[in-house]
């Protein structure tokens, strides 16, 4: 068996003070287009993840968030075919500015317990259970 390349990607589970999740529709022309996931983006050579994190929330939200309110939650590990994903889910309770969709079709906060009913990803998908059961 051929090794895939190992991708590292990370995501957020933003969660307001009414205890819903963000989570943003892909836009149309990108691969999985019209499914939802949490917001975050690939790790570039050189960063960690937790930069990465606060760099894409800024490009994709226009919010700002401080290092210590990114608090590692969980993580997916998925193979699809040409490359193997591995991502973590950060908690965020807490950040600055106005959440806008900048590069997404749509944003939704959403209730943990209604987070299946939004087609996702197949690394997302697994998350919304702990999110469910723990939030």
């Amino acid at each position: 068996m051929t090794a895939k390349p190992l991708l590292l990607v990370v995501a957020c589970a933003l969660v307001d003070i009414d205890g819903r999740v963000l989570i943003c529709q892909r836009p149309e022309g990108k691969q999985l287009a019209g499914l939802w996931e949490f917001p975050g983006g690939k790790v570039e050579a050189g960063e960690t993840p937790e930069a990465c994190l606060i760099r894409e929330l800024e490009e994709e939200l226009g919010i700002r968030v401080p290092p210590p309110c990114l608090a590692p939650f969980v993580f997916a590990s998925h193979e699809y075919e040409s490359f193997h994903l591995l991502m973590p889910l950060y908690l965020c309770r807490r950040w600055e500015g106005q959440v806008e969709a900048r590069e997404h079709k749509a944003l939704a906060w959403v209730k943990p317990m209604k987070l299946a009913d939004y087609p996702m990803p197949p690394a997302d998908a697994p998350l919304t259970a702990w999110l469910r059961d723990l939030l």
